[in-house]
C-alpha cells in the first residue's frame, strides 16, 4: 500500500475504465488505516462527479470494501437502543413533531401515543418509518 497523501490525478485526469482505475488503486480487502485512507482518497476524487458505467462499478466495489473495514473496526454497539429510542432520535433529528409522525402513519394522535410508549409499532408502521427515514426495518424491531 502506498502512503497517505499520494499524488492522485484530479478527477478530469482519472481513468475512465474499470481496469485502469484498478491499476491506480487495486480492489483488495482493506487491512489497516493506511489502506482505508488510500481508498477514501480515491473515492473522494470520484464521488460527486458524473461517472460513466465503469467508474460507477469501481466506486460501488471500493465503497463495499471501505464499508466492510469500517463495519469491522468502527461498528457501534447499538444493542442497548430500543425501537422507541431509535424512533425518538429520528423524530428529533428530522425536526418532526408527534403530530407529524402521526400524520405520516395515518392517524394524527398515533404519534403521541407511540412516543409515550402507549402503543407499539405495527408491521405497516415499521415499513412506513423505514422507508421514510431510509433505515433498516430491523431498527424498529425488539
Amino acid at each position: 500500500m502506498r502512503a497517505r497523501n499520494s499524488t492522485l490525478p484530479a478527477f478530469r485526469d482519472m481513468p475512465r475504465s474499470f481496469e485502469a482505475l484498478c491499476a491506480i488503486h487495486p480492489l483488495r480487502p482493506i487491512h489497516d488505516e493506511v489502506g482505508l485512507e488510500n481508498a477514501t482518497e480515491v473515492l473522494d476524487r470520484l464521488v460527486g462527479h458524473v461517472l460513466d458505467r465503469d467508474q460507477l462499478d469501481y466506486v460501488d466495489a471500493l465503497t463495499t470494501l471501505v464499508g466492510a473495514y469500517e463495519d469491522e473496526h468502527y461498528r457501534k454497539d447499538l444493542s442497548h437502543v430500543t425501537p422507541l429510542d431509535a424512533l425518538r432520535y429520528l423524530i428529533e433529528q428530522n425536526d418532526m413533531t408527534a403530530s407529524e409522525l402521526g400524520l405520516l402513519l395515518g392517524n394524527r394522535s398515533l404519534g403521541s401515543k407511540l412516543l409515550r410508549g402507549e402503543r407499539g409499532l405495527s408491521k405497516a408502521h415499521i415499513t412506513t418509518l423505514s422507508r421514510h427515514f431510509k433505515v433498516s426495518p430491523a431498527l424498529f424491531l425488539e
